[in-house]
């Protein structure tokens, strides 16, 4: 689908280092629907595209509601939304997409830590509207840093704030976890330590399949061990299947800058495996999936890959390029 133009229609603090964003159509029309958990594709200046998760309620059609925060380390996308971004100004965004879908279940139990609170809050608004059995815990640094505090106060006691300041230590994610009802889909999103947490401890007390995560960055110690174990490999052969080359993909390169360096264009943003913008088609070979899009449980049956993490377990991959 082509992208849209968007116009900025409110652009406000909504807590300590983070704002925001409404979008409306640039020509007062209606907005493609989304699903929560989705999130838009951003163009910023520099040819930067950064993603960001809609917030809103799904069933608002005039208007897209983002929370942006401005990371310590911003490789310019949140510096420029928090420093130059105007009231009114157009900006190219993508349809929306979804990575983080809600799966069909009896309950959730939504962990949020800082911004990551974004996808989260949609899916609450949802739950809430179809009458699901949800709870979220909602742990930052400080209650000034706690975006959409007042929205998420308007759920009660569906909603348990933690603020690392006030308690004394950060979240105790075990003793959360331990009375967590079987039959429940954990949906998680924020720093890489709470993600971790969550990843490990939750794995003692649900299957792996219940636990559903959204990386900001890919996880210090699964991107070392990945790195090593393409160190250790000795590369493979990819197979453009419509345009019929090939080319090799050493240890220390990236099937993404494979291509790149033979003239092919294709679309990215992260470069983590985090966005999956780069996802490709698999015509032949059997794919080593890296990323943190897809979780193992699903990656048997696909038929894509990403191409920035991903490699292969063959001597040789088809693309359908």
């Amino acid at each position: 689908m082509p992208d849209l133009l968007l116009k900025v229609a409110r652009l406000e603090a909504e807590a300590k280092e983070v704002l925001r964003l409404e979008l409306v159509d640039a020509n007062g029309g209606e907005l493609p629907p989304f699903e929560p958990g989705a999130h838009l594709a951003v163009h910023l200046p520099g040819g930067l595209v950064r993603h960001y998760s809609l917030c809103g309620d799904p069933r608002d059609r005039q208007r897209y509601v983002l929370g942006i925060g401005r990371a310590a380390a911003s490789r310019g996308g949140s510096a420029w939304v928090h420093g130059s971004l105007c009231l009114g100004a157009d900006l190219r965004c993508s349809t929306p997409a979804n990575n983080f879908r809600l799966v069909d279940a009896g309950r959730y139990l939504f962990v949020a830590g800082g911004i990551g609170i974004t996808p989260l809050l949609a899916m609450a608004r949802w739950c809430e509207a179809q009458g699901k059995d949800w709870r979220m815990v909602y742990a930052a640094r400080s209650r000034q840093r706690l975006a959409f505090y007042e929205e998420l106060r308007a759920f009660g006691d569906r909603v348990q704030f933690h603020c690392d300041d006030e308690a004394g230590a950060p979240l105790q994610v075990g003793p959360m976890l331990a009375g967590v009802q079987p039959g429940t889909e954990v949906y998680c999103c924020g720093p890489a330590p709470l993600m971790t947490a969550v990843q490990e401890q939750g794995a003692a007390v649900l299957p792996a399949d219940a636990l559903h995560f959204e990386w900001f960055n890919a996880p210090p110690a699964a991107a070392a061990a990945e790195a090593a174990a393409a160190g250790a490999a000795d590369g493979f052969w990819i197979d453009l299947q419509r345009s019929g080359t090939s080319y090799h993909v050493p240890a220390d390169r990236s099937i993404l800058e494979v291509l790149e360096e033979n003239g092919h264009e294709i679309p990215f943003s992260c470069r983590e495996g985090l966005c999956g913008t780069c996802e490709t088609g698999v015509c032949g070979g059997e794919p080593d999936h890296l990323d943190y899009v897809y979780p193992p449980s699903q990656r048997a049956g696909l038929k894509t890959m990403l191409v920035c993490v991903s490699r292969a377990r063959s001597e040789r991959l088809a693309l359908d390029l």
